[in-house]
């Protein structure tokens, strides 16, 4: 750590801040083995294990549709603790589940906790809708968004038990956001590993039209601040939706930095817009990207028999890795994943295809994007089903990323503007 800068020091030994602290909820809950929540999953729904009655499972999920309530006041209102479910991840004290969390350096994979964390994020929005009387839901709950996760330790430890905490923290009508935290155990206590806020949204059986959820009821003072922080996302993500570059024209001071960087690249012997030079200590764009594809078998299918999203996750994020990986020449550490928004599920047998993009690098810090696609055989047409940021850092400063196009220049301020909305975080 003595070698690293000060910033990446800061970042990697405090916690995530601007956050408020959740309220102590644990008492009366026991917790559950990660082993178990993918298997509660399905009890509550009603999905098959088995892919050959997959079809049927769903069919007979259509009956539920009476239980829908037809207003959001209809429905009983929850506290936040009513939530709150705590998860264990006994690396340590069952050495067995190791290695499938285990990476060539003797860490814990990331990924893997990206999967973790998407079925908890479902299990907790389970619990706060669940109605008594029934024992089956007749939500479809599935992740929107991952808002943003932060990172406050470096290493993940192989051989320590970690616990997973949440509850839903904001409710609209029809969707939720979950705050789950991840501690690793170190010396007799739980120390923070990682924050998380993950948007879900319920639809009908079906998963076809949106379905109202319980209301929530903030409890203390502290819950209302996590509430109002909740409402403030929201405002968030719509004003960082509405200034898409897909949408609005990039700022005075945006153009300026393209044109910098354009004038920076334009050979002075020809000026000629066909002959562009590189500056020292920089990579075209063109050359900081890798792609991967994956076929979609039934493994990885989730409780509604589409691909699992903490799997579309994983896979990203190893690309992601892979990506800062080659073009740092060391090792990456993930500092931060942000807008993550799942635009379309991923039918089982799909072609996906990754596509992963240095887009802007800044002393140590390598901010990717990860493009994911499905291609259909038949019909040869692509379509987008999410897009990926993730934010590294590396013992060594890196190049600077140099866009040529018009196209490059949207993905290198649009992976500015996400690094910049990291760090003002932590």
């Amino acid at each position: 750590m003595q070698k690293l800068p000060s910033v990446l020091a800061r970042t990697l030994t405090s916690e995530t801040s601007g956050s408020p602290v959740l309220p102590d909820m644990s008492e009366g809950h026991l917790p559950i083995h990660v082993n178990n929540v993918r298997s509660r999953l399905r009890d509550i729904v009603g999905a098959s294990t088995n892919w050959r009655d997959h079809v049927q499972a769903m069919q007979e999920r259509k009956a539920l549709h009476t239980l829908l309530a037809k207003r959001q006041e209809d429905l009983p209102p929850r506290r936040m603790k009513d939530s709150y479910l705590e998860v264990i991840l006994p690396l340590g004290s069952q050495p067995e589940i190791r290695e499938k969390y285990l990476n060539v350096h003797n860490s814990v994979r990331f990924g893997r906790i990206l999967e973790d964390l998407d079925s908890l994020g479902v299990l907790i929005c389970y619990t706060h809708t669940k109605q008594e009387m029934q024992p089956r839901s007749p939500l479809s709950i599935v992740t929107a968004l991952v808002d943003k996760i932060n990172l406050c330790k470096k290493i993940i430890y192989p051989d320590c038990d970690i616990k997973f905490t949440g509850n839903v923290s904001w409710v609209g009508r029809t969707s939720m956001e979950v705050k789950m935290h991840m501690l690793q155990l170190h010396d007799g206590d739980y120390s923070p590993v990682l924050d998380a806020t993950f948007v879900m949204v319920a639809r009908d059986p079906e998963n076809k039209r949106p379905a109202f959820v319980n209301p929530l009821v903030p409890d203390s003072p502290e819950e209302e601040e996590i509430f109002k922080q909740g409402e403030l996302n929201k405002l968030k993500r719509i004003d960082f939706s509405t200034a898409s570059l897909l949408k609005m024209a990039p700022t005075a001071e945006e153009r300026k930095i393209i044109h910098d960087i354009f004038l920076n690249t334009l050979d002075t012997r020809t000026v000629s817009f066909r002959s562009r030079k590189l500056p020292p200590n920089s990579v075209w764009m063109e050359d900081a990207k890798l792609k991967g594809l994956q076929i979609c078998h039934p493994q990885e299918r989730n409780i509604f028999n589409r691909i699992f999203g903490g799997f579309l996750m994983r896979k990203a994020f190893e690309l992601g890795w892979a990506t800062a990986c080659s073009y740092g020449s060391s090792r990456p550490f993930i500092v931060s994943v942000d807008d993550i928004m799942f635009q379309r599920p991923v039918e089982v047998g799909s072609l996906l295809l990754l596509s992963g993009q240095v887009c802007y690098t800044e002393k140590n810090y390598i901010q990717v994007r990860v493009h994911s696609e499905v291609y259909d055989a038949d019909t040869r047409e692509h379509q987008t089903t999410n897009i990926f940021h993730f934010t590294f850092i590396s013992e060594n400063e890196v190049p600077q990323v140099v866009p040529k196009t018009y196209g490059e220049s949207m993905l290198y301020l649009d992976g500015k503007r996400h690094f910049a909305a990291i760090m003002k975080d932590i």
